[in-house]
């Protein structure tokens, strides 16, 4: 297990009060190199950390690149800027908070509108024709030979990745539990999502229950969803696989995009999510091999839809 907050020095001091803040999450970031160069795309980044840690950071919709035999899909460079390619801002969060703690971290650099890691393979919006609005063109007419070579090319390997480096943390007589990071967007379909953040998880509490509970105890005006803005019971997700499947303890946190815009904004919540995993580390129970079961049900696939 990593050692406690305190002495990791991860600081007494509350944050200052979250306002929400109108934005737009498309200007409010900086320019990104957003398509791939000839021999410049790496679908999957595995960072080793330590394996005994305790703990594995996941970041399933990490980039918004895309290799260059795709072009941009048919679509404007602009949209590679929103969240139907990714998640704005969590990969910051991710490799701050594996910075911090110093644990193995597996995230998909490629955008969610190539193939969305966090689905199953059987999901009817794996690839997505249409996405908030938007066609996507080179999708549209995407058959089973090109579904297969997109899961086995790009989602595969990043499940993959995945299992590798749980068997190595389990090798170590330490099971992890999983963390996976994502962002939502300040408003959805015309309604303001009031949460700073969010714990979604299926049927295991062990972790998620109380990082609901610590979150909302560190204070600052801090609003905490508990299965808010979704529900974490997504038939054969990334947590539903590899947290659920292997009886291994897991939490996914969303975190509202306009406050982890800049990096001033990702590292405030890497600092604040590193308190209280290294807290919640120590407790024996997120290190046992348990079976939970789950509430979503087979042939569920593509319900309570993530934006």
């Amino acid at each position: 297990m990593i050692p406690s907050a305190s002495s990791r020095g991860y600081g007494a001091a509350r944050p200052a009060p979250l306002v929400f803040a109108h934005m737009d999450i498309a200007q409010a970031q900086p320019a990104r190199r957003r398509f791939a160069e000839p021999g410049d795309f790496t679908p999957v980044s595995v960072i080793a950390g330590e394996p005994a840690s305790g703990l594995i950071v996941l970041c399933d919709h990490a980039g918004n690149r895309l290799p260059p035999e795709y072009g941009n899909l048919g679509l404007p460079a602009a949209e590679f800027a929103r969240h139907i390619a990714y998640d704005p801002g969590a990969a910051a969060v991710a490799r701050a908070l594996v910075a911090r703690l110093g644990v193995p971290a597996v995230l998909a650099n490629f955008s969610r509108l190539l193939i969305d890691t966090n689905r199953g393979t059987d999901d009817p919006t794996l690839i997505m024709r249409l996405s908030d609005g938007t066609i996507v063109p080179a999708n549209t007419a995407v058959d089973a030979r090109e579904r297969e070579h997109r899961i086995g090319r790009f989602h595969a390997p990043y499940h993959d990745a995945i299992d590798a480096a749980i068997d190595r943390a389990m090798a170590t007589g330490n099971p992890p539990a999983l963390v996976s990071i994502h962002s939502f967007t300040p408003v959805w379909r015309g309604k303001v999502r009031p949460w700073h953040a969010g714990i979604l998880w299926d049927t295991d509490p062990r972790l998620a229950e109380p990082m609901v509970e610590a979150l909302r105890a560190e204070g600052g005006g801090l609003v905490i969803g508990d299965n808010e803005p979704y529900s974490g019971a997504l038939t054969n997700d990334t947590l539903s696989r590899h947290g659920s499947g292997r009886g291994i303890a897991h939490a996914l946190i969303e975190i509202r995009q306009d406050l982890i815009g800049d990096d001033a904004g990702a590292e405030e919540w890497a600092g604040r999510l590193a308190r209280v995993l290294a807290d919640l580390n120590q407790r024996p129970d997120v290190h046992e091999v348990r079976s939970y079961g789950s509430r979503s049900k087979p042939g569920a696939a593509g319900r309570g839809r993530r934006d």
